[in-house]
């Protein structure tokens, strides 16, 4: 993808020296284990140093008893209980705070992402990138078993970004992205507190001038448990936070942007 926001990689940029994997987690008691056994496997198999971070969010099934057991097996878990408000963004934003690494990847707990991805990220965040977004729809990537109605919303809302920005990304909403430490820091502070952070940061570290790229990532519907984000709460929220960040691209004058 090509546009006036896209700039080159900077082989100049510090080495990383850890990844850390942030993963939101409500009642998925039915997949958590496989999601950080998986992922983990392949870091290590690929030779990525790397924590993985989840951020237990309220849940009230064993989710957080069997986080608590893998620690045992899996030095590089870290989990972590979200003891203030609870939603989506917050977790997220939780297991941020909470983070070591100077690069981050924020995943779904439901194994709808593919932990291969997570070594790409890795590899072209060291290429000299400060933020790598994952598209489902380039050629490359895909979708299996998305429900019909949200893959239409889906794509309604990407649309509608791409057009509100004038940017060729087309997949801001997917959470699955990887960025640098210091996008992080320079995105703060974080807003969102439920799905609608999964645009705040892209769209944030797009406007504010650091540097970016896009690849291919395959995605699977969850095959256990209840999916989270429910598209009739949520499009207001997503909505607000895309005019926030609007105002700020026309109206700060450059305030936030990266020096």
């Amino acid at each position: 993808m090509r546009g006036r926001y896209l700039k080159k990689s900077d082989p100049n940029l510090p080495k990383l020296h850890l990844l850390s994997i942030v993963i939101p987690a409500r009642d998925e008691e039915g997949c958590i284990a496989s999601t950080v056994e998986h992922l983990h496997l392949e870091l290590r198999l690929q030779g990525v140093p790397h924590e993985i971070v989840v951020v237990d969010d309220g849940s009230k099934d064993r989710t957080w008893e069997i986080l608590y057991s893998l620690k045992a097996s899996i030095p590089e878990l870290m989990p972590t209980q979200n003891t203030g408000e609870h939603g989506f963004g917050r977790a997220i934003v939780w297991g941020l705070d909470h983070a070591r690494g100077d690069a981050v990847v924020i995943m779904m707990a439901d194994e709808s992402d593919d932990c291969r991805d997570v070594v790409r990220y890795w590899n072209l965040l060291n290429d000299g990138w400060e933020c790598v977004f994952g598209s489902r729809f380039v050629k490359g990537g895909g979708v299996i078993d998305y429900p019909r109605h949200k893959l239409f919303f889906n794509r309604l809302a990407n649309r509608f970004i791409r057009t509100l920005f004038r940017i060729p990304l087309n997949d801001t909403t997917n959470a699955f992205k990887a960025y640098r430490k210091t996008v992080i820091d320079g995105c703060r502070p974080l807003l969102a507190p439920h799905f609608n952070l999964t645009v705040e940061i892209p769209l944030k570290a797009i406007v504010r001038g650091y540097s970016w790229t896009t690849m291919p990532i395959t995605w699977r519907n969850r095959r256990t448990g209840e999916a989270k984000l429910k598209i009739k709460e949520m499009g207001s929220r997503y909505f607000f936070i895309c005019m926030y960040i609007w105002l700020e691209k026309y109206f700060s004058r450059g305030d936030y942007r990266k020096h």
